[in-house]
């Protein structure tokens, strides 16, 4: 994952029940001016939020998409506990995002 325009504050979230960091996250600020970049391994979900007005992603995927085995948790579960700066703001979510599952509730990885 790298921001080619604009600035997001990306996560990753390790989802695979038997590994040492299953629930765990990490998150990097992504920018067109830092260049930075993350890859995202295969057993983690990924989530972001725009810092800046606008934003554009470029991905590099290690297989074509699967639909199937997509999943979403929820941006907000206490249990993996994310610290997203809103600053007083409201989450805008996508009509997918909004029916994000609880970690615990979510199908087993």
């Amino acid at each position: 994952m790298r921001v080619t325009q604009g600035e997001v504050f990306d996560v990753a979230v390790d989802i695979l029940k038997s590994s040492p960091t299953f629930d765990k996250w990490v998150g990097e600020i992504l920018s067109a001016q830092n260049n930075k970049q993350i890859w995202i391994p295969p057993s983690f979900v990924h989530g972001f939020l725009v810092l800046s007005e606008t934003a554009e992603f470029l991905y590099k995927a290690i297989d074509f998409w699967a639909p199937k085995l997509e999943c979403c948790i929820a941006w907000n579960d206490p249990a993996i506990g994310i610290t997203w700066s809103l600053h007083g703001c409201a989450a805008v979510l996508s009509g997918k995002e909004a029916q994000g599952k609880l970690l615990a509730h979510a199908e087993q990885f």
